[in-house]
């Protein structure tokens, strides 16, 4: 079984506001056969993302695998609107780093 880091196989790893409340992310790839690979693996889902954030699936407001631009793309609620006091990241840019050293099992 081949185990790779999310960081490896994927071009752009990114989260940005999405909106006041909203905060989204983008996986992107560079080629279809590695895209598929990271769909096929399970590695990123609904239900693993919200257990790699640490927040309730009530907080993920889309989930989308974009075939046309090997992309998996999702979007979460934040705690409190961008800006607000005891917003820690106005631009929401610091948030995908839990998905770098995500680990890929090929099946």
């Amino acid at each position: 079984m081949t185990v790779t880091k999310l960081s490896d196989l994927a071009k752009t790893i990114r989260s940005k506001n999405a909106g006041t409340d909203k905060i989204t992310f983008d996986i992107i790839f560079r080629e279809r056969e590695t895209y598929e690979r990271v769909k096929r693996s399970g590695a990123l889902t609904p239900e693993t993302v919200c257990a790699i954030l640490g927040i309730d699936q009530a907080r993920l407001t889309d989930f989308v695998e974009y075939d046309p631009a090997y992309a998996i793309k999702f979007t979460i609620l934040r705690l409190r609107p961008s800006g607000s006091p005891g917003d820690a990241d106005i631009f929401g840019a610091q948030q995908y780093a839990p998905f770098l050293d995500v680990e890929v099992r090929d099946i």
